[in-house]
Order: structure tokens, then C-alpha cells, then sequence
């Protein structure tokens, strides 16, 4: 067993050595803040005001932000906490002084809101959204607070709301800013015959597409100018104009082809082994976190395919193999792929891949895509990242290889269902380079890749601050479940160093590791 810190470059990495590169970069842990609460979202995603040197950090069992000093990294400490009210917080996002939260309301049907406060935790003012803001954040130039609003629908799938994402224009401010300074934008417009682009998956029971439609995330262009949303479940990207704030284009993500050489994936948790291999199945890419970065001329879209499915008392898409019925041309060894030793058991979608209507599988699909992809801001698809955090993880981590987060002695067990499960990415330069930090939200740990070249990225570094001979219920174990990822550059921070702040949902703990490059 490994415990915490490790920390692998891809030079050490066995059989990679041909891919290995003259830098490496390591996260090197300066201090943890623990909130002693497991497995309740007591530490969500951070925002860092370079002014106060404080982190916001959402804190979802308590209802509250709270508000952790870092003026010294190597000590984090607890300095107050902002109490929200009549709903909870998802999201937070600073810029210049102003801190937004997103809250959802009280009732999963009812609007939620972005409340504004400042630097000390003082609320400003606070204005109305749609349902379930789950994500929200500053365009570059300040002017603009965007969020993404999923609008999932109830348990008994009896209500949809539309999904939506809210554009707040505080050019002038946000004291005592109104809701007439909200534009929400809802797909309504897609609900027409025909004008749903093809590959776009609408596929709730009874829903249109402006129900069907959950927004995740949101990414800026560096100018300002628009705005690109994930659409996770949907396996698409929405394009807004925030000048003329309207929704121009949605984009099909398309699919992963895992029959490709470098594009495996180990699909059983029964067979004791790792067995990292490829598979006549096809993956959705089903972004979570997404960013935008710009390079020259060109923008560039980076995501983390996390995956995600519907699974509701009234509706859900979630079948396995072995108990989801293959067609018998498309699949002649069904039997073969269903034993433990292939991916017997592998969670599947049952929403896609019966073609012909008869009520079996002719293609099978996965939820996620394992990996993380650097797209053209029309969509194209331009480099993936494969299967390589599944065979670095399993080169680091033997005998936890696949582990879940919210318990340790765990191997392979989430091979069947998502891997290693990237959850958030975040860009950031040092010394000329930028570097994408992904975190990886089931084994943990967060990895690093040189994307100054968005076309050929680099992978310079892996280090993962969780402890596998601990407990995890006792809170031994280090950090669980990396649910946000904040880079600060060397002259926003404290130490005149770039960090990296790691929020962990399922230990509840708050991580800051200063970012070196060798």
C-alpha cells in the first residue's frame, strides 16, 4: 500500500519511458484544513481573493461558505464563514472584490439565486436565476457573472423545469443590484420540429429539449465574447453570444471509440486484476468541468469527461452487461463479454444503442469517457487523452487501482462504472508553460499535463494526497473525492509561488500544494 503524499512523474512510470519528457512537475502539500466531516460535501470548490489571501470554499453539510485564510499556505486557518439561508450552496466564483454564490432554492423546482457578497463575507445584494444554479463564474473582464442552471427534474420524473443558463451584467456594480440585471437564457427555441442539431441526445421521458437539457458548466472566452456550456447528460456544448446574449449553436460531442489502440479502459471489478484492455463499446464524452484557454490566435476548449446518467425513481437509463440483452448478430460473444474476466457487469446505457427498435442492444455506450480532451470552440475534436490515467494509476497504485472514494480496500472497484472518474480541470502558467491540473474524483489525486501545445499535450506529473492504509470513515485516509480544482498564480499568491487548492468532498478537507516544475 502507498500512503500520502505520492507523487510519479512519467519518466518513473514503467513501460512509458518512451513518453517521458524533460520536465515533471510536482504538487508538493503545504497544509490541509479538515472540517472532520465525512462523506457530506463539507468541502466543495474553492474561490481565493489574492487581496485578503482567503479562500471561499463551499461547504455543503453546513449550508455556509467558509472562509479559510491561507496568508501563510503551510497553515491554513479558519477565519469566519457566511451562512446561507433558505437553500444551499453549489458554486462560488471571485473576482475583483466581489464574491458570487450560487444557491439553489429551498424546493429542486424552485429558482435559485446568486448572492454577492464582499472580500470580509458581507452579502451586497442578491438576484434571482433558474433552477438549480449548479455552477457560476466571472467573465474575464469582469463585467459579466454567468451561471449554469440544470433544472433536473423530480424523483418521479413528474416535473422537468427548464434548463437554463443566467447572464448578470454588474458593470455597474453589485451593490444593490435587482433581477433586472438578469438575462436568463432558456433551449426553448429547440423545441420546434427539425431544429434540434443531429447528435444532440434528448431522451427524458416525455421531455423537450428545453427540459431535457441540464447545464453543468460554464467556460469564458478570454475576450468576453461568449460563453461554452457543457450540457453533461446531453453529451453536447451550448455557444452563447454574451453580447447579444442569446444561445447560437449546440454542439454533439460525438463518441469515444474504445476498440482504438490507446483508447482501452479496464470494465470489470469482479476479476481481481487489472485488465486495461479495448472493448466493442463506444464512450460519451459527457463533460463536467470545462475551460477555456487561448493560444495565439486560436481558442481552445479543454474538459474533463467525468460521465453521468439519468437514474430516478421515474426513469433510469443505467443497465449492465450480463443483464441489458445484446443483439445477437451485432454481439455473437455476448456470453464471452458478460464473464468476469472481460466487463461483466460494466455499467451501460440503455437509452442508446438499440438501433433497429427491437429492444436489444446492437451498440453499446458508456457514460464518460475516462479521460480529458482538448476540443475546437466548434466542436472538434483534437486530442484525447486515451486510457492513460487508468494505466498511470494502475503503474502508482497496484493494489488500489480503481479505488472508490469513500472507502479504502477498495480495488477495482470502480472499473465497472466510470474509472478513475475526472471531475474538474483548471489551466495555469508558470515560466511560460501552461499546465491543465485535473482532478480525478473516485481514486483521487490530480494530474498534470504541459498543454502549451493544446494539439500534443504533455503529461509531466501525478500526485495524489490520499492515504490507502488509512480509514476513511476515521478520517485517516487523507484526501477523498476531489470535487473542485484552483490554481493560483505565483503573483497572486501568498508565497510568490503557484499553488494548487484541492476541495474534497467526501473527506471534507481543504489541501493547498505548491506547484513545481523540475
Amino acid at each position: 500500500m502507498r500512503s500520502a503524499l505520492a507523487t510519479v512523474s512519467l519518466a518513473v512510470l514503467l513501460g512509458m519511458t518512451a513518453l517521458a519528457q524533460e520536465t515533471s512537475v510536482e504538487l508538493q502539500l503545504l497544509s490541509t484544513f479538515q472540517t472532520n466531516v465525512f462523506g457530506e460535501g463539507a468541502a466543495e470548490i474553492a474561490a481565493f481573493d489574492p487581496e485578503t489571501n482567503t479562500l471561499f470554499v463551499v461547504n455543503g453539510d453546513s449550508d455556509s461558505i467558509d472562509l479559510l485564510s491561507i496568508a501563510d499556505p503551510a497553515a491554513i486557518a479558519q477565519i469566519g464563514a457566511i451562512a446561507i439561508e433558505d437553500g444551499s450552496p453549489n458554486s462560488v466564483a471571485f473576482l475583483n472584490g466581489v464574491l458570487a454564490i450560487a444557491v439553489e432554492g429551498e424546493e429542486t423546482m424552485d429558482n435559485g439565486r446568486i448572492i454577492f457578497a464582499n472580500a470580509q463575507g458581507e452579502i451586497l445584494s442578491e438576484v434571482t436565476v433558474g433552477v438549480l444554479p449548479d455552477m457560476v463564474i466571472f467573465s474575464p473582464n469582469g463585467k459579466l457573472v454567468i451561471t449554469a442552471n440544470e433544472g433536473e427534474p423530480s424523483d418521479d420524473y413528474s416535473k422537468d423545469p427548464l434548463g437554463s443558463v443566467s447572464i448578470i451584467d454588474i458593470s455597474g456594480g453589485v451593490d444593490n443590484l435587482t433581477d433586472a440585471a438578469v438575462t436568463t437564457l432558456t433551449f426553448e427555441a429547440y423545441d420546434a420540429p427539425g431544429a434540434l442539431p443531429e447528435g444532440v441526445r434528448v431522451y427524458g421521458p416525455n421531455a423537450k429539449p428545453s427540459q431535457d437539457f441540464e447545464p453543468e458548466y460554464v467556460a469564458v472566452s478570454t475576450d468576453s465574447t461568449a460563453a461554452y456550456v457543457s450540457l453533461q447528460e446531453n453529451n453536447a456544448l451550448a455557444v452563447i453570444d454574451l453580447v447579444n446574449k442569446q444561445i447560437t449553436a449546440l454542439i454533439p460531442l460525438g463518441f469515444k471509440d474504445h476498440r482504438m489502440e490507446g483508447m482501452g479502459f479496464d470494465g470489470g471489478n469482479d476479476d481481481g486484476v487489472i485488465n486495461i484492455a479495448n472493448w466493442p463499446v463506444f464512450g460519451l464524452y459527457q463533460p463536467d468541468a470545462i475551460v477555456y484557454i487561448m493560444v495565439g490566435e486560436m481558442g481552445y476548449i479543454l474538459s474533463a469527461n467525468e460521465g453521468d446518467t439519468r437514474d430516478y425513481d421515474g426513469y433510469s437509463e443505467e443497465g449492465e452487461v450480463g443483464e441489458t440483452p445484446l443483439d445477437p448478430t451485432a454481439y455473437p460473444n455476448a456470453d464471452e463479454l458478460a464473464q468476469e474476466s472481460a466487463i461483466g457487469g460494466l455499467e451501460i446505457l440503455t437509452s442508446i444503442g438499440d438501433t433497429d427498435g427491437d429492444g436489444d442492444i446492437d451498440q453499446m455506450y458508456l457514460p464518460g469517457a475516462r479521460s480529458f480532451s482538448v476540443w475546437s470552440t466548434s466542436g472538434e475534436l483534437i486530442w484525447d487523452s486515451g486510457d492513460a490515467f487508468e494505466r498511470i494509476t494502475a503503474e502508482v497504485y497496484p493494489d488500489d487501482f480503481n479505488s472508490t472514494n469513500d472507502e479504502n480496500g477498495s480495488f477495482d472497484d470502480r472499473s465497472d462504472n466510470k474509472g478513475p472518474e475526472p471531475e474538474d480541470i483548471k489551466v495555469g502558467a508558470i515560466d511560460g508553460k501552461l499546465y491543465a491540473f485535473i482532478g480525478l474524483e473516485r481514486i483521487g489525486g490530480v494530474m498534470v499535463y504541459d498543454v502549451t501545445d493544446p494539439t500534443a499535450p504533455r503529461f509531466v506529473g501525478y500526485s495524489n494526497n490520499r492515504d490507502f492504509s488509512g480509514d476513511a470513515e476515521a478520517g485517516t485516509a487523507g484526501d477523498l473525492g476531489p470535487e473542485g480544482v484552483l490554481f493560483i498564480s505565483a503573483a497572486d499568491s501568498p508565497n510568490g509561488q503557484p499553488l494548487l487548492v484541492v476541495t474534497n468532498e467526501i473527506s471534507g478537507s481543504t489541501s493547498v500544494f505548491q506547484v513545481v516544475v523540475k
